[in-house]
């Protein structure tokens, strides 16, 4: 897929998240995105995938940036504690709430952010190759 593929008005009306897709954790996470996005508004992209690395060659950031997860939202490209604080806007119940921990420094959030990042394989594992969606959620998934 060419960075020219990706729609700005799919992810206008749906932002994508962006995730490690070998990472438990961030396998996890996307099971819980999909548990509490009953109205999809979210789709969902690994970073490995054709679509995650046509948005990182198009936003030019690294072709490996595996440690972050990322939030694709029109033009604007979020990474790390700022994507996670922003996916939950687009979730049920009280969980948009979230945004609220917008207001601490960035830094202060990254660095914790950057502390789980760093060491989510060795505590939650790592899977060998992308795991593929469920078929019920299939059309939720750009690859």
């Amino acid at each position: 897929m060419s960075e020219d593929n990706i729609q700005k008005d799919d992810t206008a009306s749906h932002p994508v998240v962006l995730y490690d897709g070998v990472c438990k954790l961030c396998n996890g996470s996307v099971n819980f995105i999909l548990r509490r996005d009953r109205k999809e508004r979210l789709k969902l992209a690994p970073l490995q995938s054709d679509y995650g690395q046509a948005v990182l060659k198009k936003y030019g950031k690294n072709s490996d940036p595996m440690d972050s997860i990322m939030l694709l939202e029109g033009d604007r490209l979020t990474a790390k504690s700022t994507a996670i604080l922003r996916i939950s806007k687009y979730l049920d119940r009280a969980w948009p709430l979230c945004m609220i921990f917008l207001i601490i420094p960035r830094f202060l959030r990254d660095f914790i952010y950057d502390i789980v990042a760093n060491n989510r394989y060795r505590w939650f594992g790592k899977y060998d190759t992308c795991r593929l969606p469920d078929p019920e959620f299939e059309d939720r998934f750009y690859s």
